[in-house]
């Protein structure tokens, strides 16, 4: 009988080339594949998205292309890709696709946080929590946690500053996969290293990406069919306060309508969520409130059902949070000893009652929507939990009714455009 176990376990040697050029009209970018010398031996990349599928990794060495009319980020300006023996402070289980793109994903929204300590925390290449705060790291990568407990469980761990040894005492006391930082505080790492399977990795490249926020990369995406689509990468344009618009628009009936500008607060808090937002795959939508994530929707077809499904888990991991740290169980463990025991009904009706009475956590928070509303129904639909500012591309053929909705509501709602989508497909 197959042994479905010895499948994650299995390391299958891949026959890709040792180098790769990619020449666009006159200009050559040549790659080199990466392999590390682990355990007496040379490995490459664990495996693929599955372990079924044999995967390299490659890493530019070679030529800097300014395709298209914008340069691209050269060679020195590596970082997963860089990876190297003497990073891998702790190799746990060599890693694979999923491993690297996690990190890379999380130094992609970092770029946009660099000035202030920030903690990441991925799963599936989507942020799950994400923070930042100027009372150190330890407190954003808490408040990470906070975001999504559930999820966070086997995810990696990316953050902008040196990784304190708080930090690690929070990362020890669950699961997670990897952890990488740009340095490591003395004790940090060997508390680390009491889980064994830990990759823990030292990029020191993470703590400069602020000379990322300008620069693009080329992004090559294969098709089925083996054809190429390319393009430039995402690059934010909101980079401070200022760079928010104005929510205004003209009704059918010639009537102009403005929404009320965010506080500054609450411009932090959307600065912060359009920020996470280009690490998050569309449909998106991100509600956050004092630097820290509440819910992360994400690949949905609509709009609406994005915003319906933030809040639904935004109540689930709510009420996780209070039976975990009130009961020592998990909501769905805690619903279960609920089935029989009157006890634990009381405890799940008090926190269920409790969860609904402060709209788990949602009242007061912002909204940042990777895409305009094409309807008022998601606003609406954030709204009604008590968001206070929201934050959306613009451009939609209801603008005028979106910020009517904003002008409808007690409190007022306030509203800025960004100017851009932030799809990631």
């Amino acid at each position: 009988m197959f042994d479905m176990k010895t499948m994650y376990s299995t390391v299958h040697k891949d026959d890709f080339p040792e180098s790769l050029i990619i020449e666009l009209g006159g200009e050559k970018l040549v790659y080199e594949k990466r392999t590390w010398i682990l355990d007496g031996e040379e490995k490459g990349l664990r495996y693929g998205e599955n372990p079924d599928q044999p995967a390299a990794l490659y890493a530019l060495k070679k030529g800097v292309s300014s395709c298209g009319g914008f340069a691209l980020r050269g060679p020195e300006d590596g970082i997963v890709s860089a990876l190297a023996e003497g990073q891998m402070l702790q190799v746990g289980k060599h890693p694979g696709k999923t491993n690297l793109t996690d990190v890379d994903n999380g130094a992609n929204i970092l770029q946009y946080l660099t000035e202030r300590p920030a903690a990441v925390i991925l799963k599936h290449n989507n942020p799950c929590g994400a923070a930042w705060s100027n009372e150190g790291l330890a407190e954003a990568l808490a408040a990470a946690v906070r975001c999504d407990r559930i999820a966070a469980f086997g995810g990696a761990v990316v953050t902008n500053r040196a990784f304190s040894r708080e930090a690690a005492q929070l990362v020890a006391e669950s699961y997670f996969e990897v952890v990488a930082a740009p340095a490591f505080e003395e004790g940090a790492a060997d508390i680390l290293k009491g889980r064994k399977n830990l990759r823990i990795m030292e990029l020191s490249g993470l703590g400069r990406l602020e000379k990322w926020r300008r620069s693009a990369f080329l992004e090559i995406k294969t098709l089925s069919d083996g054809g190429l689509v390319l393009q430039k990468s995402f690059v934010s344009r909101i980079g401070a306060d200022t760079d928010f618009l104005p929510a205004e628009a003209t009704t059918k009936d010639g009537l102009s309508v403005m929404a009320r500008r965010p506080a500054k607060s609450e411009l932090d808090d959307l600065r912060f969520a359009w920020a996470v937002e280009a690490g998050v795959t569309s449909n998106s939508v991100i509600f956050a409130r004092n630097g820290a994530t509440l819910a992360i929707g994400t690949g949905e077809q609509d709009r609406v059902g994005c915003v319906e499904l933030a809040v639904y888990k935004a109540y689930t991991k709510y009420a996780d949070t209070l039976a975990f740290v009130e009961c020592g169980l998990s909501l769905y463990e805690l619903k279960q000893k609920a089935a029989g025991e009157a006890e634990f009904q009381e405890k799940l009706a008090d926190i269920e009652g409790r969860t609904k009475a402060v709209q788990a956590g949602l009242a007061k928070s912002v909204l940042a929507s990777d895409g305009f509303f094409p309807f008022r129904d998601g606003a609406d639909v954030a709204i009604s939990e008590g968001v206070a500012a929201i934050a959306q591309p613009g451009g939609s053929l209801r603008d005028a009714e979106v910020i009517m909705a904003c002008n409808e509501a007690a409190p007022q709602v306030a509203m800025v455009f960004t100017g851009q989508r932030s799809f990631k497909h």
